[in-house]
């Protein structure tokens, strides 16, 4: 891809539940829209297809192949729509080395080309454990989730594409990382709380955007997930300068998309060269 080129991407918006065949249907339908509005990416939400945490290791040991109910569901769906697919997260009870886990999962997040091949995996580092002033309280998801330890960047149609997922964001270092990678773009599909969108969702996410020169697709679960979770929403495309160009405004599914234009990242690096100002 030359600086000179842009390509469309499409966050997708869920108000994911617990019945994961509901969640992929509905995923299906939006993937559809992102391919009709012409996104050669598009990307999903964290734990866009299953969400309560007592089925994510039944289910992670379902996903440790390739013909595993959710992965056979994202390949299928890339080569359907030719394009690319970020499945957002999933659980899956093996290491990317092929190992087994025992006694928890990876949140994992796969990406799948347009003839539906697996290209690419990132294991979420940051796990969210922490209270929150909201009906769910507290947060442990070491309890289930082990950490990935592998910082991952793919060539896509888009760009470079610098991989994390949702708390990640609270982890400047991380980014900074994936821009050292060659990442023009990142991904950061979440289930932000809505107590903890609505405080640091936009600042953080313009934040990563402004301090690495990246443009930043990051989906969102936006809705009442449960009777205790409900989440954020606001599911938007952010570029290099830190002005949000696309953005879910609403509560609810939806798909947002915009054109990732390479030649502005190319110039605004070239006229502010922050990375080579760096002194620590």
């Amino acid at each position: 891809m030359t600086a000179a080129q842009s390509q469309r991407v499409a966050a997708i918006q869920m108000v994911s539940g617990r019945d994961i065949d509901v969640n992929l249907k509905e995923a299906g339908r939006l993937l559809e829209q992102a391919a009709a509005k012409g996104a050669a990416v598009a990307v999903l939400p964290e734990n866009f297809a299953v969400l309560a945490t007592d089925q994510m290791i039944r289910c992670g040991n379902r996903e440790v192949e390739g013909d595993g109910l959710i992965r056979r569901f994202l390949a299928d769906r890339a080569r359907e729509l030719g394009i690319w697919i970020v499945g957002g997260s999933l659980p899956v009870a093996t290491r990317p080395d092929g190992s087994r886990i025992d006694d928890r999962v990876r949140s994992s997040c796969l990406v799948y080309d347009a003839n539906g091949r697996q290209v690419a995996r990132y294991d979420k580092i940051h796990l969210f454990d922490a209270m929150v002033e909201d009906a769910h309280g507290q947060y442990r998801e070491s309890d289930t989730f082990e950490p990935g330890d592998q910082v991952v960047t793919v060539d896509t149609p888009a760009g470079v594409l610098g991989m994390a997922i949702c708390y990640d964001l609270r982890f400047p270092e991380l980014f900074r990382a994936l821009r050292e990678k060659g990442a023009t773009w990142a991904c950061l599909p979440s289930a932000f709380t809505w107590q903890t969108g609505e405080a640091h969702w936009h600042a953080l996410i313009r934040a990563r955007a402004i301090e690495n020169q990246l443009w930043i697709v990051a989906p969102n679960q936006g809705g009442q997930n449960s009777e205790r979770r409900k989440t954020y929403g606001h599911s938007l495309i952010c570029d290099p300068w830190g002005r949000v160009v696309s953005e879910r405004d609403q509560e609810g599914p939806g798909v947002v998309s915009g054109d990732l234009n390479m030649e502005q990242l190319t110039e605004l690096r070239k006229r502010m060269p922050v990375w080579e100002h760096r002194r620590l």
